[in-house]
């Protein structure tokens, strides 16, 4: 039978996957939804199904590395893990309403982070500083990458006078990256919530992926369509070219980065495909005043984790609780 400060963290953990999967509804299907390729209804259904089977089936290393990797010599508390996810979760959803695309996997890790400072939990800096450098290289990786793809298609293949209609091509197309950035989420940003279950050896590595899938496919369900309108339409001109190549760019670098055991943000790798593409074509595509503001919330979001996940930590570790 579980103990009490065990079904916390579960109802805890499992409201932060519900945030998770409403923050980034943009961040998979805004592209499609954007190009008119989608209606909102089956654009939500489909990247709940895929996000769950993603956290299923792709999450296994970056849960390793959220459970072990971060703090700690062996498991966590309960009472320290639950802070960390109240943390996060509380910024995550004040986030969401507010319709700033932080990054969630920045605002958990440096949650972590501050609060194991404030236990004295011991904070494995290698995984940290590693981190960082996947977290730098992304949006770069992702910028090249969407200026490549764009350029090189428009060579081989000039972009045609703009229709009020898109082809069927494009339509598969938009749909198809869509569904893969569905499936990079689940497996990428699934062990933000349900590592903590790994950390404290409450769930084996399967069932904590299938509690937080679950979690991600309710989110975007109930809670996605706000971030799915502001990513959609805040950003970047796109046709449906350089909307493909953005998605596409997207879910290949955040793949890449689970595949090694690392998780990245979705939103930045998304708008550094996006401006990438943007710049193959016309400097004047990007929104630059929307750029700023994102670039403002991603700053936020690891000082807020930092600051709040050691304020609350501390609190909790004087009480005797973590």
């Amino acid at each position: 039978m579980l103990a009490p400060e065990d079904d916390l963290l579960i109802v805890a953990a499992f409201g932060f996957a519900v945030s998770i999967g409403a923050h980034y509804t943009g961040a998979c299907m805004g592209m499609p939804y954007a190009a008119r390729a989608i209606r909102v209804a089956p654009a939500l259904l489909l990247m709940g199904v895929l996000a769950f089977v993603g956290a299923a089936l792709g999450s296994r290393a970056v849960e390793q590395t959220v459970g072990h990797g971060i703090l700690g010599g062996g498991s966590v508390s309960v009472g320290l893990a639950l802070a960390i996810v109240v943390v996060a979760l509380a910024l995550t959803s004040a986030y969401n309403f507010l319709s700033l695309p932080t990054s969630t996997i920045q605002i958990l890790v440096f949650s972590a982070v501050g609060a194991g400072l404030a236990t004295g939990e011991s904070v494995h800096w290698g995984t940290i500083g590693t981190l960082l450098l996947v977290w730098a290289s992304a949006p770069v990786a992702a910028f090249a990458l969407g200026y490549a793809i764009v350029r090189t298609a428009d060579r081989f293949r000039p972009v045609s006078a703009p229709s009020a209609k898109l082809s069927s091509v494009a339509v598969a197309g938009l749909v198809a990256v869509g569904a893969g950035a569905s499936f990079a989420m689940g497996a990428n940003d699934v062990a933000n919530a349900s590592g903590a279950f790994v950390m404290t050896g409450l769930f084996g590595l399967l069932t904590a992926a299938l509690v937080g899938g679950a979690g991600l496919a309710l989110g975007v369900f109930t809670w996605g369509r706000p971030l799915l309108e502001r990513v959609a339409f805040g950003l970047v001109r796109l046709d449906p070219r350089m909307a493909i190549a953005s998605q596409l760019t997207q879910a290949g670098v955040i793949l890449g980065f689970v595949s090694l055991g690392y998780f990245t943000s979705m939103n930045q790798a998304l708008v550094g495909g996006m401006l990438g593409a943007g710049v193959a074509r016309h400097r004047s595509t990007v929104r630059w005043t929307t750029i700023r503001d994102l670039l403002a919330g991603w700053a936020l979001g690891p000082s807020s984790g930092a600051a709040g996940g050691f304020a609350f930590a501390w609190w909790l570790h004087g009480l005797g609780w973590a």
